[in-house]
């Protein structure tokens, strides 16, 4: 009792009647890290500087819109599996190499797949550069003249998905990146990544997931998945691709067939550059769609190009979306993709086989597969620690770092006090507390809460005399956490007539 008796009177002494609680810390809040068109806020500059947004029309408020990506038209290959005929040649559209930022598209794609609140962390603007530049992989690993992203955020709390959609552009070189991102989550112990595979037309399946396992090291496997493969989704919508989307290299005058297009064509050239505004732009746009298949055709081979994206940011949407309806302890797997028209490869099943099951490495592959009558669904829920019995499961990897950081919270208030019988018993009250809870939530196996959890902390059960000498204060916490019914075996037997 703190207070002096030494004044006659009546004194109030308030006592707290409950262990102190525990929060669960949030699950599902990821963080983008790619190229923006600004990067502004009241004139301030977020270059660099991690920012929370909670809506899509809140990120276009401070980071912009999309890049405009300049397509070429070159002979196909008889690898190219989109290519079409114009002009009686097999063609196909290619984005120019130094045009394909994809963070803007992948933004649209989370909030499609259930997204919420998230983090954007600007690398570098394009506003400045309307031919685009090459990504470089030191806006995302550092340099000597340029911060560190992942340095960047060891500094905030809050963000628990690492998402890059940005450098998978530059193929199966970008891979190093992903060792940073595991090494990262692995020294926060509060992150997870989410990985894409590169898309590369040329290769097989077999070849380009070998690639990226050869790739991607062997350290922290259990704290990053991998899907494949990339998905055509219907995020860019036919309005916003036109003319300006064909690069300037292109005569459309000698390229379409049509003599009106051609016409159309002549004529808007002729233009002098200051007669060419916004409403001159859009009526050249409509005329050549209005005498000219073959221009619409073409938009429509460039609107699917843009809409071809890599799943990790759909996937961030679904974590969320799964996060909220069920809990984290739930698999984000066997949800349907929204947006999502099909995989660009068509994965049957004994072809999964190989890629959710690697028997050398234990590097699994989520597979994003359409079910006839049903849609597009996530079919994998593994880590790309396959082998192993305790993280083989991306739920079970993140349920623990989801209880790991709010028992931590938690426990900081017990710092500096004494390391004694009733510190142990209140905090234990704590842990315990909050347990209970989510195996009550469904989130630890177990029919009851002795089956799904044990706590124990106290001199002579996990700590030393010396560990009280040396203000050491340790908790042992064990968890049976749910794991998802993977296979489902269904045995059938004939039996005999018995009537």
């Amino acid at each position: 009792m703190a207070t002096k008796l030494m004044t006659p009177g009546v004194y109030i002494e308030e006592k707290n009647a409950f262990p102190s609680s525990a929060g669960a810390v949030e699950t599902a809040v990821p963080v983008f890290i790619g190229y923006t068109a600004k990067a502004t806020r009241n004139g301030k500059s977020l270059s660099h500087v991690p920012t929370k947004v909670n809506s899509f029309a809140e990120y276009v408020e401070l980071f912009g819109g999309g890049f405009l990506t300049k397509y070429v038209v070159a002979d196909a290959a008889a690898t190219d599996k989109d290519s079409f005929t114009l002009n009686g040649k097999e063609v196909t559209v290619k984005a120019k190499s130094n045009n394909e930022f994809l963070l803007y598209r992948a933004l649209r794609f989370f909030y499609a797949n259930g997204g919420s609140s998230c983090y954007i962390l600007s690398v570098g603007t394009y506003w400045d550069k309307p031919a685009g530049f090459d990504i470089a992989f030191d806006d995302f690993l550092g340099s000597d003249t340029k911060p560190n992203p992942f340095k960047i955020l060891e500094k905030e709390f809050e963000p628990t998905l690492i998402v890059i959609p940005d450098i998978i552009s530059k193929g199966a070189s970008c891979y190093p990146v992903y060792q940073q991102v595991l090494m990262h989550c692995a020294k926060t112990q509060s992150r997870f990544g989410i990985f894409d595979i590169a898309n590369e037309p040329t290769k097989t399946t077999t070849e380009t997931v070998t690639e990226f396992r050869e790739q991607i090291g062997m350290n922290s496997l259990n704290y990053g998945a991998a899907y494949f493969p990339w998905v055509k989704t219907s995020i860019v919508t036919a309005s916003e691709v036109t003319f300006e989307n064909i690069d300037d290299s292109i005569n459309l005058e000698t390229l379409l067939p049509e003599p009106n297009a051609q016409e159309v064509a002549k004529k808007f050239k002729a233009l002098k550059p200051e007669s060419i505004d916004a409403e001159a732009r859009k009526s050249y746009h409509q005329s050549l769609s209005a005498c000219s298949s073959t221009y619409v055709n073409l938009l429509g081979e460039i609107r699917n190009s843009l809409n071809l994206l890599p799943p990790s940011a759909g996937m961030a949407g679904i974590y969320t979306l799964v996060d909220t309806s069920r809990g984290v302890f739930k698999a984000p797997a066997n949800v349907s993709m929204n947006a999502v028209n099909a995989p660009s490869i068509n994965i049957s099943h004994d072809e999964q086989e190989s890629l959710n099951v690697d028997l050398m490495g234990g590097k699994s592959i989520n597979v994003i597969r359409p079910f006839p009558g049903i849609g597009t669904l996530v079919w994998g829920a593994r880590t790309l620690d396959g082998n192993s019995q305790d993280w083989r499961y991306i739920n079970v990897r993140r349920t623990l770092i989801m209880i790991e950081q709010s028992l931590k919270l938690a426990a900081r208030t017990y710092v500096f006090e004494p390391n004694d019988g009733g510190t142990w018993s209140t905090i234990s009250a704590t842990i315990n507390n909050f347990l209970f809870n989510q195996w009550k939530s469904g989130a630890l196996a177990g029919s009851s809460p002795e089956q799904a959890y044990s706590v124990a902390v106290g001199l002579g059960s996990t700590m030393t005399p010396n560990d009280i000498l040396d203000g050491v204060m340790r908790i042992e916490v064990k968890l049976a956490i749910v794991r998802p019914a993977e296979f489902i075996v269904l045995t059938f037997q004939q039996k005999q007539q018995e009537a």
